[in-house]
């Protein structure tokens, strides 16, 4: 018996099957704890992207809605927090509350800023699969995102056709879409009481900063959004408000062209203060038949007036395709150049959004609406009056 248990203790058969149990157990602790660790990763990436959402969407609430309504009930805030809300953490919807969703002021001292916050924390933090084996059940996953709407000084998807920027008029007060802007008479004499247009900004030169001019006379989203505007082709070398004159694009091939380019959207970077000439021939007939193809994409896209949102309703993803911008010429530019024989030559002073709501006949009917730019660093730099803006993330 002795001798038995002698060998019992010394046999060292079996160890093996410990040794394999335990390596086994630390084996599969560790592919836990690197699939906690693996999801906690993806959860931190899945909730930036819902906070960086949520930050895009902030701005254009206040681009596109309104950019005074900052309250918990505004569209900025209820739209940065329902599209952050949209972007799931690990399946489920992060904590987004309207005291997470602020407006810090930008580098330039100008409140165009949205700051959100996305949380996965509390009640609704991320259950671990082997973290509660060590005290740690749940783990926090937060996030934050900012976005800025910052002037654009370029634009993409531009039509072909052009109207005259606003101006002061002197000769026949106050402005309306019947004046006609006047600085010369017919023999380009100048007049002694000119119509007045007084650019967004001060440039001299290119490639400069262009301080914003107070005083300009132009469309703003301040005074002119939601403003019903009619537009017929331009008779003549009138400048009126609602005569639209067709212009040269990039790689022009002619007609078809011309009217390609207004029922879909042409890339070509278009700039600020850009010099273009105006297309020669009569463009009426391409111009109302890519518009009428344009708002055949989005039939069913509507003009809300106040007291509603004063915007577009329409259930096209993404903006509507009837939504776009038409280039603003200088009306004092063209004039100066017509009197000194450059009777082709405008030059972009702004973007307007427009909103085509109807062809009539030869004339298209539509309202003024906000519209998104970009920044291009080849063009001047945008003055903080100008029209569109450039909606992206900092931060």
């Amino acid at each position: 018996m002795r001798n038995r248990l002698q060998q019992l203790h010394r046999d060292e058969q079996g160890m093996s099957l410990v040794f394999f149990g335990a390596g086994l157990i630390a084996f599969i602790a560790a592919a836990t704890l690197a699939i906690d660790v693996g999801m906690f990763m993806n959860a931190r990436t899945q909730a930036q992207n819902s906070a960086d959402a949520g930050a895009l969407a902030g701005v254009t609430g206040l681009v596109v809605n309104s950019w005074t309504n900052r309250s918990s009930t505004g569209p900025a805030v209820q739209g940065a927090i329902n599209a952050a809300k949209a972007n799931k953490v690990i399946s489920i919807a992060p904590t987004v509350e309207p005291a997470d969703v602020t407006f810090p002021v930008g580098p330039t001292g100008v409140s165009n800023r949205v700051q959100v916050d996305v949380h996965r924390a509390g009640d609704n933090s991320v259950a671990t699969l082997i973290g509660s084996l060590f005290g740690v059940p749940t783990v926090n996953i937060n996030a934050t995102a900012t976005a800025e709407a910052s002037p654009a000084n370029a634009m993409t998807c531009v039509k072909p056709f052009m109207i005259p920027d606003k101006w002061r008029e002197v000769g026949n007060p106050p402005w309306d879409t019947g004046d006609s802007f006047d600085k010369y008479d017919n023999h380009n004499n100048p007049l002694p009481s000119p119509d007045v247009y007084v650019p967004a900004a001060n440039c001299k030169g290119t490639a400069q900063a262009c301080p914003p001019n107070p005083d300009y006379t132009g469309y703003s989203v301040a005074n002119d959004k939601g403003t019903r505007l009619v537009l017929r082709a331009g008779t003549g070398d009138q400048v009126n408000p609602s005569f639209y004159f067709s212009w040269k694009m990039p790689d022009d091939t002619g007609g078809d062209f011309y009217r390609e380019n207004i029922a879909n959207c042409n890339q070509s970077i278009m700039e600020w203060r850009d010099i273009i000439i105006q297309e020669p021939g009569d463009k009426t007939g391409p111009t109302i038949q890519g518009i009428e193809a344009l708002i055949a994409k989005d039939p069913s896209a509507t003009w809300e007036p106040l007291p509603g949102c004063n915007c577009v309703k329409s259930t096209y993803p993404g903006q509507s395709p009837r939504v776009f911008p038409i280039p603003l010429y200088d009306p004092a530019f063209y004039a100066d150049g017509k009197a000194n024989g450059r009777v082709a030559d405008f030059r972009i002073a702004n973007f307007l959004g427009f909103f085509a709501e109807y062809v009539s006949g030869n004339k298209i009917y539509g309202y003024i609406t906000n519209i998104t730019g970009i920044v291009a660093p080849t063009a001047d730099d945008a003055p903080t009056n100008l029209f569109p803006y450039a909606i992206r993330l900092v931060k």
